[in-house]
């Protein structure tokens, strides 16, 4: 969705100006298992944040008070320019969409969520600050088409983005339980 790659250009612009990645510190023989752990870690988290599994169908059903809800896996999104890895549920009803939850990790990336959030606002004219996320969380409605809440937080120490897209005529008061839901799955 357009959605996915507005969060992608939004963030390589945020991380652009710390493009330089440090390099990898040799481990000393004393102290080579302590940086083992945060990879593995890392990977553990990445892993569990299947969009499809945080934010199960059943829940979106309930918000958009539409029954027979299936959510299946969407198409992976990477972008090797900014380094975002997006995967994505989409729920369907009846054959149609009604909305997908995407949600995108920079890995080896720094970022704080507050600055995430911002610069997708700053991209998108009209988007609407929406209350009740600890990191912020913005609402917006592309061309008439669709609306999307966004939001973002760290997950193991990386910035991870995800945000809810559905019809144009679907409320920030729906969507919000929604995103709130996948992050606190995450």
């Amino acid at each position: 969705m357009r959605t996915v790659v507005v969060a992608f250009v939004a963030f390589a612009a945020l991380t652009a100006c710390s493009s330089g990645d440090e390099p990898a510190k040799a481990p000393s023989s004393s102290a080579a298992p302590k940086p083992k752990p945060a990879p593995s870690s890392t990977n553990a988290a990445a892993a569990s944040l299947d969009p499809c599994k945080l934010l199960p169908a059943d829940a979106v059903s309930k918000a958009l008070f539409l029954d027979n809800l299936t959510a299946v896996p969407g198409p992976v999104q990477d972008n090797a320019a900014n380094g975002g890895k997006g995967r994505s549920c989409e729920y369907q009803h009846d054959g149609k969409a009604a909305g997908a939850l995407a949600v995108t990790r920079y890995e080896g990336k720094q970022g704080k969520p507050a600055e995430m959030v911002a610069s997708i606002k700053k991209a998108k004219p009209g988007a609407q600050d929406v209350p009740g996320f600890p990191d912020g969380a913005v609402y917006y409605v592309d061309g008439q088409k669709t609306a999307t809440l966004a939001s973002a937080e760290l997950v193991a120490g990386t910035p991870v983005l995800i945000n809810y897209t559905g019809p144009a005529k679907v409320t920030a008061e729906q969507i919000a339980p929604l995103v709130k839901q996948a992050l606190a799955a995450s």
